[in-house]
């Protein structure tokens, strides 16, 4: 509205008029210009600054890791210079630290290092033992490549020289193949797990004057999924089946030959961890690929589920809990999708609104932290008395702010999202097993970033397949506290040489396996 200060009218009524329309307008720019700085704000993070809400455990031990670098540099130099017939000078004392621990199962070996007088160096007689100095240190034998001998003697009878006898082949996992069982599970679980691309491998395979093409090796990994795969539905079965499931995807970059150029898939992840409940199921993580984010996808692989789903905003997911007329889908959403973008505006507007909620949430987030790993019952009776007033108070508050902010503004948007989620944002008050938001699911997808970003993109569908069957198997293992090579060897070489049947699989399964060769213990070494 164009004002002209040397023709304004003498009615106050159209003054007033005037001068409501013309704040309103103001208004309305303040709200476009906060969220044009908001746009920028971001995109200069996106560029230039970091990405999360806050520095995380590993980024912040980053920066301590360089900072013990230099406190040890120049603590060796000190060393170094002081003289050695001088008595090192009194240290303070050092900050506690895990100094890394000697299990007794590692094997050992010994040093012997007698002193070089054998006489005594004060009357010159002779000396003899009184006990010894025993100090142990964590040593390497860098990774050595061996070849596997395999012989099978052949027998033939003297009487008849009619028959020759030679015990069976082993079943290999690649027909005529050169890799042994543990050779292709170090190279699935160094892809998948330590995001090492194959080509990376073929070059340290290479250092060693092992000339392996790259196809060689994808073709290894290709085989041990098709061997796996029964075990890997066994684990998709048994974390759809449970009562209480997280979710989420991400992005998987696919090959497409036929276009010249990748096409953007889906790693669906699903997700079972009941420990901070104190629950009866095990951790376990299920990757599922499809070609696209429709919402068929998730409905498909849900077919059968019955029970609390944990997720996001996605619309797929509210179809599927609508599409139920028994009601045996219940969302739960997440507290930390509903946080973030009050926390993007604070960061660039200061606005003490939203400085408001972050402080509800945190109180929240407070009271959580207290009763993680407590039955469900105890939590929800803790949620009862001391969360849902806070709940409460924050519903109304929200119902009170909205109408006084421009519509168009971030913050409206968010306060918006807010209420259109509130039903399942509160879900975990009644609920002792519910989470306040998908940080379990969350921390399942990081991986699959970092590999992404290693590897680029999978080479067909199929190839994203491996990626769903090997994410879940190493990820599963990982949450159960079993190491990922030395389950995955032992399981493939049953798989392969048939001493577990399909029946028999749930064995195998993380939690339920045993290794057949158990080491036997350690000897203790003589004082």
């Amino acid at each position: 509205m164009q004002i002209d200060p040397d023709a304004l009218p003498d009615d106050p009524a159209l003054l007033q008029q005037m001068l409501r329309t013309l704040l309103q307008q103001q208004g309305e720019l303040h709200a476009e210009n906060d969220r044009l700085r908001l746009l920028i704000q971001r995109l200069s993070r996106h560029q230039f600054g970091r990405r999360s809400e806050q520095l995380t455990d590993e980024q912040l031990l980053l920066g301590l890791e360089d900072l013990e670098q230099t406190v040890a540099e120049n603590q060796a130099a000190q060393d170094a210079a002081q003289p050695n017939d001088r008595p090192a000078p009194r240290r303070l004392k050092s900050p506690a630290r895990n100094h890394g621990a000697l299990p007794a199962h590692l094997p050992r070996y010994e040093v012997v290092i007698d002193p070089a007088p054998e006489n005594c160096p004060c009357c010159g007689g002779a000396m003899h033992r009184i006990g010894e100095l025993c100090t142990e240190q964590l040593d390497v034998v860098p990774a050595q490549l061996r070849v596997r001998v395999t012989r099978r003697p052949r027998y033939a009878c003297r009487a008849c020289e009619g028959a020759v006898v030679a015990a069976p082949a082993p079943a290999r996992p690649i027909d005529g193949g050169m890799p042994t069982e543990a050779l292709i599970v170090h190279v699935l679980v160094s892809k998948f797990c330590d995001s090492l691309p194959l080509y990376r491998q073929a070059q340290m395979l290479g250092r060693q004057g092992i000339a392996l093409d790259r196809s060689t090796l994808a073709h290894w990994v290709g085989t041990a999924c098709w061997w796996l795969a029964p075990l890997y539905d066994l684990v998709v079965s048994t974390v759809l089946s449970s009562p209480k499931v997280f979710a989420d995807d991400t992005t998987l970059p696919v090959l497409d030959p036929g276009r010249g150029r990748t096409k953007t898939g889906r790693l669906w992840c699903y997700a079972v961890d009941d420990r901070p409940w104190c629950g009866p199921s095990h951790p376990a993580v299920a990757y599922v690929y499809a070609e696209d984010r429709k919402a068929i996808r998730p409905t498909a692989h849900l077919a059968s589920f019955d029970g609390v789903l944990q997720v996001d905003g996605y619309n797929g997911f509210k179809r599927l809990a609508g599409e139920r007329a028994d009601n045996s889908v219940r969302l739960a959403f997440c507290w930390v999708h509903m946080r973030r973008p009050f926390y993007q505006f604070h960061t660039s507007t200061k606005s003490p609104v939203a400085a408001e909620l972050l402080a509800r949430v945190a109180s929240l987030y407070e009271i959580e932290a207290e009763i993680r790993g407590s039955p469900a019952e105890h939590r929800r009776a803790v949620r009862d008395t001391r969360s849902r007033p806070i709940v409460d108070a924050l519903h109304v508050w929200l119902e009170e702010q909205l109408p006084r902010l421009p519509g168009s503004s971030d913050l409206a948007k968010a306060m918006r999202y807010a209420l259109r989620h509130w039903s399942g944002l509160v879900a975990f008050l009644d609920d002792g097993r519910i989470e306040m938001d998908t940080n379990v699911v969350e921390r399942a997808i990081r991986p699959v970033t970092l590999n992404r970003k290693n590897a680029l993109f999978a080479g067909s569908d199929g190839g994203a397949r491996h990626w769903a069957i090997a994410m879940t198997l190493i990820a599963t293992a990982k949450l159960n506290d079993v190491e990922p090579v030395a389950w995955l060897t032992d399981v493939l070489e049953r798989i392969v040489s048939g001493r577990t049947r399909s029946h028999e699989l749930e064995n195998l399964l993380p939690w339920n396996w045993k290794p057949l060769n158990v080491p036997a213990e350690p000897t203790a070494m003589a004082a």
